[in-house]
């Protein structure tokens, strides 16, 4: 009975962990994200897409202004992807493959999409 309570204590502890961690990103990822997002040498992304962010500096107009993305991709995988390589979804799309070109590293894709999936 001991054996059971406590592989059922740490199945609940665990799947406490994983709902918390899929539920709320850290605060740092986002944080890290926005850097990179308003960041001219690096993901740059400010160029093309306006955002609702104090920050925002001289936002482009050439690219979707990043607004009601949960909307617009309930399903985050598909907005990461989307950012990893737009061209898979749309072949004539002008947004260079994030991903698939190395610009940014898959952490940083990560960070990017956590900023912008919060608009």
């Amino acid at each position: 009975m001991r054996k059971l309570t406590t592989v059922l204590s740490v199945a609940t502890a665990a799947l406490a962990l994983s709902s918390s961690a899929v539920a709320t990103p850290p605060q740092e990822l986002i944080d890290e994200g926005r850097a990179i997002y308003h960041d001219k040498t690096r993901g740059n992304c400010i160029s093309c897409h306006n955002i609702d962010d104090p920050v925002a500096n001289l936002p482009g107009n050439q690219g979707p202004m990043m607004i009601a993305m949960k909307q617009r991709f309930p399903d985050k995988r598909l907005l990461r992807a989307q950012v990893w390589d737009a061209t898979v979804a749309n072949p004539l799309s002008i947004m260079p493959p994030v991903g698939k070109h190395w610009i940014l590293s898959e952490d940083e894709i990560d960070a990017v999409v956590e900023y912008i999936y919060q608009y």
